[in-house]
């Protein structure tokens, strides 16, 4: 099959700026995805809902999202991304001033479809921010635009937990639409000029991606590992606030929001990980973070009638998460310099995939088991990602080097 032919991209050191302004966007872009999860209880309240339905909603959120991954981001590799990432940013924009007005929960979990979909932005950045890196930095690179998604991932719930404890769960969609919008004008007016990149069929451009998938065995594995880990991730964070609003601990939005601010750790560790992702420690890294999604579900058991442990093990959880991550990226970046938004949706794909059925298993398992069932649930699927691992460690293919000098052949067959 005939492939996109590789497009020069200038290689030059990204200032701090930069950098940050990256961060930034994708941290602001990604927690509209998450805004909802500390506020859940509060709107199965407002609408009368059970946990299940309403779990629904971070569920539909992860699955637009995965659209998004399929569909918009390959677009990232034909069009310029100074208008791309903009207009991307809008349709959330609209997705989030439906969502504050919703009438029922329905039309709230059907929006949340678009709202996902938007969301996609945070994506279009990281391929960008590592194609405008050089070869031995676009690990830490990755790994310091990382750090920003990931905070803005856990600072979402921080945000919305005391937007809606002094106001409403809807006031913090509304200001969520405000901070969008404001991103997506900024980025069309701070983003930095693209080459001009070469005129593909669309069919074509979803057909490589695929093509990607198929016949690069480490972008399968890693793809396999991003699902399992945020499957186990959401597993927890979408039952999270069921546990804590009801017995023994009876905590209003505000403080399960402040929840978020305790996986900050994760955050952190994005920029260690991309940093030993450079060093080439990649698999005895992922043996490392598998193996603390599997143990922090331990101490979220534990945690059911204890807050030390439920911290311990969000700490766990979210360094693990995160890291793999991370490390995941950093390597899949290696594959096809001149496909990055390609092999980003691929992978992220996967991701999201795993998110959205870990959402809607760990909603269902709450309600008919409760929190025992979500912990033996998490920790099952992270048991599996760590069993993975040790094939993986004990595996003589190497990783390809930080400068893609590793064969590649599917890429060469595909031009």
């Amino acid at each position: 099959m005939s492939d996109i032919a590789p497009v020069a991209i200038p290689q030059k050191r990204l200032s701090r700026a930069l950098v940050f302004l990256f961060a930034l966007a994708c941290g602001i872009s990604v927690a509209n995805l998450y805004y909802s999860q500390p506020v859940l209880g509060s709107i199965a309240k407002s609408f009368h809902a059970s946990s299940a339905t309403v779990g629904l909603i971070v569920t539909f959120g992860q699955i637009g999202f995965a659209i998004g991954l399929a569909f918009i981001l390959p677009l990232g590799d034909i069009l310029p991304r100074r208008w791309l990432v903009p207009s991307v940013l809008m349709i959330t924009f609209v997705g989030l001033v439906i969502s504050a007005f919703a009438p029922s929960v329905t039309v709230l979990v059907s929006i949340t479809f678009i709202v996902g979909l938007g969301s996609v932005a945070a994506q279009l950045l990281v391929p960008m921010a590592a194609s405008l890196s050089d070869d031995h930095e676009r690990g830490r690179v990755v790994g310091m635009v990382m750090s920003g998604l990931l905070l803005g991932i856990l600072l979402a719930r921080s945000v919305s937990g005391v937007i809606a404890q002094l106001s409403s769960w809807r006031v913090v969609y509304v200001i969520a639409a405000l901070m969008t919008l404001i991103l997506a004008v900024v980025l069309q007016r701070l983003l930095p000029h693209e080459v001009e990149r070469p005129h593909v069929r669309y069919r074509a451009l979803l057909a490589s991606a695929v093509h990607y998938f198929m016949t690069e065995a480490l972008l399968r594995r890693r793809g396999v590992f991003g699902a399992l880990s945020f499957g186990a991730f959401s597993v927890f964070w979408t039952t999270m606030a069921f546990l804590l609003s009801g017995a023994p601990y009876h905590y209003n939005d505000l403080t399960i929001g402040l929840f978020g601010l305790i996986g900050a750790a994760g955050a952190l560790c994005a920029n260690f990980a991309g940093r030993w992702a450079d060093r080439r420690w990649t698999k005895p890294t992922t043996l490392v973070f598998t193996s603390l999604i599997a143990v922090s579900f331990l101490a979220l058991w534990w945690g059911r009638h204890n807050l030390a442990m439920i911290i311990v093990g969000i700490l766990l959880l979210d360094i693990g998460v995160q890291g793999l991550h991370v490390t995941n990226q950093s390597l899949i970046y290696r594959l096809a310099p001149h496909a990055r938004s390609r092999i980003n949706s691929a992978y992220m794909v996967c991701y999201f995939v795993g998110g959205a059925l870990g959402s809607w298993l760990g909603s269902m398992t709450y309600e008919h088991f409760h929190w025992t069932g979500v912990c033996v649930l998490g920790a099952a699927i992270a048991i599996v990602a760590t069993g993975l691992a040790v094939i993986d460690s004990l595996s003589k293919t190497p990783h390809p080097s930080p400068s893609g000098s590793s064969p590649q052949p599917a890429a060469s067959s595909a031009r």
